[in-house]
């Protein structure tokens, strides 16, 4: 007999239950019937890619956030050429 093909999203799920949910990999190991083995491969597997996803997020939010600051800055420096010129004609 081969050994059993999980599924992309049943490990995802199984990772999940360990990291998220707090289960221990030996409770989950034995209500899935997947050895604890695996369960820290796909760990492994699965973390790396998170962390690698995670920080790609982080980078177009910076860019993002960079680009909004710009046109926040632009707006502030109109407001106040503008508000000097109006209080230069006021006097």
């Amino acid at each position: 007999m081969g050994k059993p093909n999980f599924s992309g999203d049943f490990k995802r799920d199984a990772v999940h239950q360990i990291t998220v949910c707090g289960y221990p990999v030996r409770e989950v190991s034995e209500r899935l019937g997947v050895s604890t083995h695996s369960l820290y491969k796909w760990m492994k597997l699965y973390a790396t890619a998170a962390s690698h996803a995670s920080s790609v997020d982080h980078e177009a939010e910076n860019r993002r956030l960079k680009r909004e600051l710009a046109r926040v800055t632009e707006e502030r420096d109109i407001l106040k050429k503008a508000a000097a010129y109006f209080a230069k004609d006021a006097k």
